[in-house]
């Protein structure tokens, strides 16, 4: 599942923000990547037409890195 939510993270990062594929792993933060809060909520947006997850807005206050947006989606898949 991780794997397969990474895929889709990649994905959007580099269709919607243009994101080079070889910068995006599960360490990178989204800060590193270019990404401000304003595109976070944005890229939050996106996911949840792919993923069907929604995330709150206070949910997003320690997301920082790409895993911890995956650890998110994948607790509320749950």
């Amino acid at each position: 599942m991780s794997q397969e939510l990474l895929a889709t993270f990649t994905e959007v990062l580099t269709e919607e923000f243009g994101v080079p594929e070889d910068e995006i792993t599960a360490e990178a933060t989204f800060e590193a990547l270019g990404l401000d809060s304003l595109d976070v909520v944005e890229l939050t947006l996106v996911l949840e037409e792919r993923t069907g997850v929604k995330l709150e807005d206070e949910e997003l206050e320690d997301v920082r890195t790409v895993q911890d947006a995956i650890d998110k989606v994948k607790e509320k898949q749950a």
